[in-house]
């Protein structure tokens, strides 16, 4: 190889080098890399429970990351809340090696099961009484009908609609969401001028399409004006909570539904009708016929209520009025 030759080579490996550098700091924009006198550093917040994936079976996953980009991998004691560091002779190793991780952290992310929900409560007296006396009627004249028990009934305090639903896995990640859901105010409150929303709860739908098999029976909620505020703020927060990666987008549109019947109720009565990581499979449940309660109660008016907060419900708790307990909540007035 001539001299030239030979310096055109070295002058492609510097600007490789250099190119590998520019996308390190682009790929981490989100991390701030760190050099120092040994080299680079970069340190992510992770919930310890995510901890044993970066790991993985005997070590290995962390081993093979390490191999791959040349880098060192320290992880917090499992259970102790930190910060993974990740260090290397060069920003692009280190900035690979973070991408690998944020990998797995997502990856896995998503197969935990979800711990806190948007919610509107639609626990409202004058519905509560409406959906008592729902239930009472349904099992007066339909309690023949297969499936049709008491047990599938949702507690009545904790009537709602879900807006979207989170998995927090540490109390950074839920004081992280509150401050989102603050940051939501201000266009809340020009959708509804400052003002509750008055609500009316009538009719009923259910999720499938054959309606001698339901599992899920929901009460339709509406604006009385007939306007569209309701479904535009529930978009617009799980527009937010998505671009925030609390949330992961399940539908184009929020299905607002408000649940009165569930089948995931009959053997658990604490269980959610949300959805997520652990639920019982379609194929665990035994759906009920629904066809005369859809005849008999298909127009039912449950009642009317102002509806004047979204609430961040922690799942599987109760507060002292009976609904779940709220890790935060902004009002619409």
């Amino acid at each position: 190889m001539s001299k030239e030759e030979v310096r055109g080579s070295c002058e492609e490996d510097e600007e490789w080098k250099e190119s590998q550098e520019f996308t390190a700091e682009e790929v981490c924009d989100s991390h701030c890399i760190e050099q120092n006198d040994k080299g680079f550093r970069c340190a992510i917040d992770v919930p310890s429970v995510l901890y044993k994936y970066i790991i993985g079976k005997k070590g290995e996953t962390r081993k093979r990351v390490e191999a791959d980009t040349k880098t060192s991998i320290s992880v917090p004691k499992q259970g102790v809340e930190g910060q993974i560091v990740i260090t290397g002779p060069r920003m692009a190793a280190v900035s690979s090696a973070v991408t690998r991780v944020e990998l797995l952290i997502e990856s896995f992310r998503r197969k935990q099961p979800f711990t806190h929900f948007l919610s509107f409560a639609l626990n409202d007296p004058k519905i509560q009484e409406g959906f008592v006396r729902f239930k009472n009627e349904v099992l007066e004249q339909c309690s023949q009908d297969h499936g049709i028990d008491e047990s599938i009934f949702q507690n009545p305090a904790k009537l709602h609609l879900t807006v979207g639903t989170l998995a927090l896995l540490n109390d950074m990640e839920v004081t992280k969401a509150c401050e989102q859901l603050l940051e939501c105010q201000n266009f809340l409150r020009d959708i509804t001028e400052g003002k509750p929303l008055p609500l009316e709860v009538s009719g009923i739908e259910y999720m499938n399409d054959d309606p001698a098999m339901v599992d899920v029976l929901y009460a339709k909620v509406n604006v009385k004006d007939g306007s569209d505020k309701l479904q535009m703020i529930a978009d617009r927060l799980v527009e937010h909570f998505v671009s925030a990666g609390l949330m992961v987008r399940e539908w184009d549109k929020v299905k607002l539904h408000g649940t009165v019947m569930n089948t995931v109720f009959r053997k658990d009565s604490t269980a959610e009708d949300g959805g997520g990581a652990g639920r019982q499979t379609l194929k665990d449940r035994e759906a009920f016929d629904a066809r005369n309660l859809l005849k008999n109660f298909g127009d039912y008016h449950f009642g009317e209520c102002p509806l004047n907060a979204v609430q961040l419900s922690q799942r599987f708790s109760t507060d002292c009025t009976g609904y779940y307990t709220s890790a935060g909540s902004i009002s619409f007035s």
